[in-house]
């Protein structure tokens, strides 16, 4: 029987990367996301509601009577700082960004420990573990997400179930390029100047790529990191070393 893993945010960039990388070592894969895709299972569903993750979630168990990985992925990005942050727009990134972290960690739990082994990765960013200007309400998120990996592999090591944070630097995806491409309309600046400052900025002088962090991902997940949980794995080109 295949182990079975769920990928939230599993349509673009990162989570994309990540589906492609499980298929391909053999699991079975869900796909939790609001934009169709036709690369694992899909299932419709906004990750920033608890109720719709718990029953997606539900229903893979049902379906498939184990949940062996989960990769919380589904996030969204948002330059601002504190004082241009209203209550409304915090509210809203807390609910992807955390609170459907939340959700999918609870909901994979039960049949994690029933069956004394699971992984759990939490896609992160450098911002759980270094701070940047006007990235307020994100680098919270962010940092709550660390939180959430320590604090669950601490709990249910007892139950061989292992949580980790993966924290990527500036990685080429859509996210990067929309975020780009924001600052760009916001400011007039030229794409390509920004790109290649982003780039210059790296230790490694380029950007990271979606494939290289599903990568670690598949790591993780695998028995190979047996006695890796509770950690912060950098995957920034050596951004936060600097």
């Amino acid at each position: 029987m295949s182990k079975v893993a769920i990928v939230t945010g599993g349509t673009k960039g990162i989570g994309l990367a990540v589906v492609k990388r499980l298929l391909t070592n053999g699991y079975e894969v869900h796909n939790l996301d609001i934009t169709p895709s036709d690369v694992g299972v899909f299932h419709h569903c906004d990750v920033s509601d608890v109720e719709a993750v718990r029953r997606s979630i539900n229903t893979i168990h049902e379906q498939s009577q184990r949940i062996d990985v989960l990769v919380s992925n589904a996030g969204k990005h948002l330059s601002a700082n504190i004082e241009s942050t209203d209550e409304q727009t915090l509210d809203a990134l807390f609910a992807l960004n955390v609170k459907g972290a939340y959700a999918a960690v609870q909901s994979v739990l039960p049949t994690m420990k029933a069956n004394n082994a699971g992984s759990i990765i939490l896609i992160a960013s450098d911002q759980a573990l270094i701070a940047k200007q006007n990235s307020f309400a994100y680098n919270l998120t962010k940092h709550a997400l660390a939180s959430m990996a320590k604090t669950t592999a601490l709990d249910y090591a007892r139950f061989n179930i292992r949580a980790n944070a993966v924290c990527p630097g500036t990685i080429e995806t859509p996210l990067f390029h929309n975020a780009i491409d924001a600052y760009c309309d916001k400011s007039g600046a030229n794409k390509a100047d920004i790109v290649a400052e982003e780039a210059s900025l790296q230790p490694l002088n380029r950007l990271g790529q979606a494939d290289e962090v599903a990568a670690l991902v598949s790591f993780l997940a695998s028995d190979d990191a047996s006695f890796i949980t509770g950690s912060l794995q950098s995957i920034d080109g050596g951004y936060t070393a600097q």
